[in-house]
């Protein structure tokens, strides 16, 4: 499209009102990382759910006690920027927020764990211990995998011995690949279930996530799962880039 043209369509979309979203940034992706995807996904485009059986995702996540961190665009009229449907409520200092650490597998969803102090290696390696294995032995037995990412406290030295000295099978994972993750998905899912519900205080906001987190449906992880192929299929046809998951 000419410059001209550009600039046409632009007058056109102003004349009607109507204001453009920014474009969406996406990671700056090393090519060693996108070759590792891509290798990643050959190697698991063909699994299916027998092959996804006994894996369990695992993730960390940051909920808002009100709203939200990120920028939120609307359409709008010339001269209703201040109009009450397009305000959003906001509380000073952003309100507080709640990390969690959860988890899930192909048939039950895995504990979610309200992290109160600083996530690092030690806080990680007690929530592997304490509250993902018991989990993991009760629900899978003693055959099971665990997927993490590459984050440094879960590569760190004093993790890697406890999944050795604990003989725990892991899932090898490709940096820079939440996109391959569906656990990540699932954190959307639990934000959704939570819209407009306001918690006064961080220990109510995790009350709040947890019942909202143990209601979720063994169809909505079957359809995360089924949508691994289509993952796969989307990092080899992107050369490694980031997709639209």
């Amino acid at each position: 499209m000419s410059r001209c043209h550009r600039e046409g369509l632009k007058r056109r979309l102003q004349v009607a009102g109507l204001h453009g979203r920014r474009p969406v940034k996406k990671p700056l992706v090393s090519l060693k990382n996108r070759k590792a995807r891509v290798k990643w996904a050959k190697q698991h485009l063909s699994w299916g759910p027998q092959e996804w059986a006994n894996h369990i995702w695992s993730d960390e996540s940051k909920f808002n006690l009100f709203g939200t961190d990120g920028i939120q665009w609307i359409r709008r009229s010339i001269g209703s920027r201040y109009a009450p449907q397009y305000q959003c409520p906001t509380v000073k200092h952003g309100g507080g927020s709640v990390m969690v650490w959860g988890c899930f597998c192909d048939t039950s969803m895995g504990p979610l764990k309200k992290i109160v102090k600083t996530m690092d290696r030690y806080v990680y390696k007690d929530i592997l211990e304490n509250t993902m294995r018991p989990w993991a032995r009760a629900n899978l037995g003693r055959s099971w995998v665990f997927q993490q990412d590459n984050d440094p406290k879960h590569t760190s030295s004093h993790v890697a011995n406890w999944f050795r000295r604990r003989r725990v099978d892991l899932l090898g994972w490709p940096r820079q690949s939440p996109d391959l993750n569906p656990i990540e998905h699932m954190w959307e899912e639990l934000e959704r279930r939570l819209k407009g519900v306001r918690a006064s205080n961080a220990n109510q906001k995790f009350v709040q996530l947890e019942a909202a987190w143990k209601s979720i449906p063994m169809t909505v992880v079957q359809t995360l799962l089924d949508s691994m192929p289509r993952r796969c299929q989307a990092v080899i046809d992107a050369k490694g880039y980031p997709t639209k998951y």
